[in-house]
C-alpha cells in the first residue's frame, strides 16, 4: 500500500470533477496522485473511446489516442498545482474490477459519479457501488462540480461498529485539514410501532459517542465537535445532514440489525442521493498478490 490518490478517469465532465476534488485533497495532505483509464474490450456491442467508433476493435492507434488524453490530463493538472506529483496510467479490462486491484496500492481512490457511458464509461453508476462495496481503501465518490468545491462541515455517520469508527477517524482528520468543523450522526431505527425514543435512550446514545471521540478531541483539539442523536433512517439522516456539508463520510457497513446505521445500503443511497460527496471508508486489505 501507498499514500497515493487514485482518481478513475475517462475524460468525462464527472471524472474531471473527481479529478479536481483528488488534486485539491493532494494539496493538503502532500499526496502523488495517479490518473487510471480503464476500458474493456469487447466482441459484441464493441468499444466505445476516444477516436474509436462503436462496433470497431481497438487498435494501437486508438490506444495512443487514450494514452496522450491521459498524459495530457496529468500534465495540466501537474502544471496548474505546481509542486504536485501527478501520472496517468492506461489499463484493459472490466472498469470495476480493476479499479478495485488497483485500490490495493493506493491510500485513497476518487470517482465520479457517472463517465462516459456504455462499456467505455469507468464510472456508470454501477461501477461506483461495485467500487466502494470492494475496494481495499476508502473511496470517495464526487457528484457534481457546485458541490464538490463548496465549503461547509465535514460529516460522519457512526453507530459504534468497527468500521464507523474508521469512518470517524478520517472524518476527523479531513475536518483538520479544511480548518472546518466534524458533526457526528449517530441514528438508529425504533422498533416497529414505536414512538419517538425516551429520553434516557437518546442520553446514553450520545454517551456511548464520547469515548471514541475523546481520543479524536484530545489529538485535534481544534476540531469544532457537534453531535446529533436521531431516531429514523440513517440514510435519511445522512442525506438531510449533507445538504450544507463538503464531505459526508461512512463506513463500509454497520452493526446490522434495528440498530444498524451503516449498512451497505446507507452507503449505496448517499452515493445517490447526498447533497455533497461521499467518502465510504473501510480498513485497508491486502490484495490476492500480497497474501
Amino acid at each position: 500500500m501507498s499514500d497515493e490518490i487514485l482518481v478513475g478517469y475517462d475524460g468525462s465532465a464527472d471524472a474531471t470533477v473527481a479529478l479536481n476534488w483528488a488534486l485539491d485533497e493532494a494539496e493538503r495532505t502532500g499526496r502523488p496522485v495517479r490518473l487510471a483509464y480503464v476500458f474493456e474490450w469487447v466482441t459484441v456491442a464493441g468499444w466505445i473511446g476516444p477516436g474509436v467508433a462503436p462496433g470497431i476493435w481497438p487498435d494501437e492507434t486508438a490506444r495512443r489516442q487514450v494514452e496522450e488524453l491521459v498524459g495530457t490530463a496529468a500534465s495540466d493538472a501537474a502544471a496548474a498545482r505546481p509542486g504536485l506529483t501527478v501520472h496517468g496510467e492506461v489499463f484493459d479490462g472490466p472498469p470495476a474490477l480493476v479499479l478495485e486491484e488497483r485500490s490495493a496500492e493506493a491510500g485513497l481512490l476518487v470517482l465520479g459519479s457517472r463517465g462516459h457511458g456504455g462499456f467505455g464509461g469507468l464510472l456508470v453508476g454501477s461501477t461506483a457501488v461495485s467500487v466502494t462495496a470492494h475496494a481495499h481503501c476508502p473511496v470517495v465518490v464526487v457528484r457534481d462540480a457546485a458541490a464538490a468545491g463548496r465549503a461547509g462541515r465535514v460529516v460522519v455517520g457512526v453507530d459504534g461498529s468497527p468500521t464507523s469508527l474508521l469512518a470517524l477517524g478520517f472524518a476527523v482528520e479531513r475536518a483538520a485539514q479544511r480548518d472546518v468543523p466534524l458533526h457526528v450522526v449517530r441514528a438508529w431505527e425504533p422498533a416497529a410501532g414505536g414512538g419517538p425514543a425516551p429520553d434516557g435512550a437518546v442520553a446514553a446514545e450520545r454517551a456511548a459517542l464520547e469515548e471514541p471521540l475523546a481520543g479524536w478531541r484530545e489529538t485535534f483539539p481544534e476540531v469544532e465537535v457537534t453531535v446529533d442523536v436521531v431516531t429514523g433512517r440513517p440514510a435519511r439522516a445522512l442525506v438531510e445532514a449533507s445538504r450544507d456539508a463538503q464531505l459526508v463520510v461512512v463506513g463500509t457497513r454497520g452493526r446490522g440489525g434495528l440498530r444498524g446505521m451503516l449498512l451497505g445500503s446507507v452507503g449505496q443511497q448517499l452515493i445517490q442521493h447526498a447533497h455533497c460527496p461521499v467518502a465510504v471508508v473501510r480498513e485497508h486489505r491486502q490484495s490476492r498478490s500480497e497474501k
